[in-house]
């Protein structure tokens, strides 16, 4: 068995996305008074690596990180690369990840590679403000798409698994909504327009225009992890286990995590055994 780490490393330089907090890490306890040294950290959720649940999306006592399975979490997939096909702003279509050549089989765990991360901090390219605000992001049809194919989840190595423009960065960052619109010609509102699906639980008609593959796509199921890196380009348009592996925290609503590229585990079904790994909480 082979194994490929698809995560970036965290310290205290790690950025958090578009308005949240960085890192931070103290000493606790010292080995020169106490004999021992303790550490603490703070940190977002979502700095770094890292798992989206439901919960940070949708609403209900539903969708912490205790509860996925493990068969959820670790499972079939390949690496898709789209970054021949990607520059500033791209919108990633079905039709380009199709024409990557990847064999993409329903029930995937599907990565998609975009070259992004090579502008993350501490990288050969580091460029922050073009890491976080003008990656390529993928459109409604696609997120259509990856529910049909009935996809588990999916990753990017970019700061948003939604299109940059098609977030609240665009509010929170004027002047690279309106060079959008420069570059673009229309408004990033214009360009991506408004989204409807109705409330799983109230039944509500929700309409919404930014954080279609968070609102939308988590009460579907369909979640997502971003900020991979790691040695993705090794990978890409290859097939293995894919596997991701957040805390088993209750009431977490996201959490940051290690991502492996698994080779050579053989084509069977992964199947969590025990009611841990199936994510059967007793209370």
């Amino acid at each position: 068995m082979k194994i490929v780490d698809l995560s970036h490393t965290m310290s205290i330089h790690t950025p958090g996305w578009v308005g949240y907090a960085g890192n931070k890490m103290y000493y606790a306890q010292n080995l020169q008074t106490v004999g021992i040294v303790a550490q603490r950290i703070e940190t977002s959720l979502h700095a770094g690596t890292h798992f989206d649940g439901a919960m940070h999306a949708t609403d209900g006592r539903t969708g912490d990180m205790a509860s996925l399975p493990l068969d959820f979490l670790i499972n079939h997939g390949v690496v898709v690369d789209l970054a021949p096909q990607v520059t500033d702003w791209s919108a990633i279509t079905p039709e380009m990840i199709e024409k990557s050549g990847a064999e993409i089989r329903e029930g995937d765990i599907l990565i998609l590679h975009t070259g992004w991360h090579k502008y993350y901090e501490g990288q050969s390219q580091q460029d922050l403000v073009r890491y976080f605000c003008y990656h390529p992001g993928p459109t409604l049809a696609t997120l259509e798409w990856m529910l049909k194919k009935k996809i588990k989840w999916f990753g990017m190595d970019t700061g948003s698994c939604d299109h940059p423009m098609n977030t609240s960065i665009r509010t929170m960052r004027p002047d690279i909504a309106r060079e959008f619109e420069r570059v673009m010609g229309k408004t990033p509102a214009d360009y991506f327009g408004t989204f409807e699906y109705v409330h799983k639980r109230s039944g509500r008609k929700v309409r919404q225009d930014v954080f279609p593959f968070h609102n939308y796509a988590f009460q579907e199921g369909l979640l997502h992890a971003e900020n991979l890196g790691g040695d993705l380009e090794t990978v890409v348009g290859k097939r293995c286990i894919i596997g991701a592996f957040p805390w088993r925290y209750e009431g977490l609503e996201s959490c940051p995590c290690r991502i492996l590229a698994i080779f050579d585990a053989g084509d069977g079904p992964v199947e969590a055994l025990g009611d841990a790994a199936r994510a059967l909480v007793r209370r």
